[in-house]
């Protein structure tokens, strides 16, 4: 089993669209790339403790490769949005990916590359990629936030 760890803005729809993916094993929400130790939602809600929301993928690349993990990324969300997604506004919904190898981020540099050769946005791609550092998970209440209450989704692409 391997890592992945997204932001890509309000970490609920994020989770929820990277638990339909087979071989995806376990999604957890939560907070990465801050200075807080062990955060809090309404820390980081304040946009002072650094953190992005996040969703760390535990997931088989002998059924799903990066890749494909990092395409999913790609198309769901503005990678153009500095500190932004839709209505959500703040450091903690920037747009990154927290590579936890040098294949990692030789793939998340290589996918951004061909995505801005592309021309597909007309704006530059913000999306950070920077190495993963401690994970925090969310509050329980957050995990699978979707799914508990029957939504399919929240996420704006």
């Amino acid at each position: 089993m391997q890592k992945a760890t997204f932001a890509a803005g309000c970490f609920w729809g994020v989770e929820a669209t990277f638990r339909q993916i087979p071989g995806v094993i376990s999604t957890r929400v939560g907070y990465i790339g801050g200075k807080t130790e062990n955060p809090t939602y309404k820390e980081v809600c304040t946009d002072g403790t650094g953190h992005a929301e996040a969703v760390e993928v535990e997931f088989d690349p002998s059924k799903v490769a990066y890749n494909e993990l990092l395409q999913v990324f790609w198309e769901n969300h503005d990678p153009t949005q500095v500190n932004r997604q839709g209505p959500d506004w703040g450091t903690q919904y920037r747009t990154a990916i927290f590579f936890h190898s040098p294949e990692q981020q030789a793939q998340a540099e290589a996918s951004k590359q061909a995505l801005e050769q592309s021309h597909r946005y007309a704006k530059p791609i913000a999306t950070q990629i920077v190495p993963a550092v401690t994970f925090y998970p969310a509050e329980d209440y957050h995990q699978q936030y979707l799914e508990k209450r029957g939504l399919a989704s929240c996420h704006i692409k």
